[in-house]
């Protein structure tokens, strides 16, 4: 009888022995619920960090205000804009480009979207209400109207500068290189790549 109960002393020690054992090596509820915090914050942040080096160097959402490169573009449409296309080669006739705006007074904006009409060494000008490059008039498909703005004499472009106008050609709606003259490649943010929104008019520019 002794024997028995001994044996069954022994064995319910060896029971809550294990089970006391077992429960400090697994981690209490509190520790795993930390563990899984910080792995979701260490996550986060790296994920905001390559995010904010992709939007600064990479590339970049742009919303279209106003109406300066209808019908090309309308107001509200977003870009897709190539920011690291621009540190391996300049940009070419008839890119549609983000730069900021380096005119001066209460309208000047933080950003506008214009096409690359004339690159370093070209001459612009506009007669008879056409563009001319180089002496040859330009054919652009993406207008809906002659310019209805004044002509302007020919134009040479210097070796770091680059000629910008709007696609909307009527009278006085689009502020560009004919209002402010030449733009550099260092307030060029980046090429308008596609319009990315709304869906439906998803297409390369």
């Amino acid at each position: 009888m002794s024997d028995n109960v001994e044996e069954e002393h022994l064995r319910s020690r060896q029971q809550r022995y294990g089970s006391s054992r077992r429960k400090s090596q697994e981690p209490s509820q509190g520790k795993r619920w930390a563990a899984e915090l910080k792995d979701w914050l260490i996550t986060t942040v790296v994920v905001f960090v390559l995010m904010s080096l992709l939007n600064i160097f990479v590339f970049n959402i742009s919303t279209v205000k106003g109406q300066s490169m209808q019908p090309t573009l309308w107001e509200g449409e977003k870009l897709f804009i190539n920011k690291i296309v621009l540190s391996f080669a300049n940009p070419r006739r008839g890119d549609i480009i983000v730069l900021h705006d380096p005119s001066i007074g209460d309208s000047r904006k933080e950003y506008l979207v214009k096409r690359v009409i004339g690159i370093p060494g070209d001459t612009v000008e506009v007669r008879n209400h056409q563009l001319y490059v180089n002496g040859k008039m330009k054919v652009e498909p993406y207008i809906d109207t002659a310019i209805q703005d004044p002509d302007f004499a020919p134009i040479t472009i210097d070796e770091e500068g680059f000629f910008v106008m709007g696609d909307n050609r009527h009278a006085g709606a689009s502020k560009d290189s004919r209002y402010f003259g030449f733009v550099t490649k260092e307030i060029i943010v980046g090429k308008a790549a596609f319009i990315w929104w709304p869906f439906s008019k998803m297409n390369s520019l």
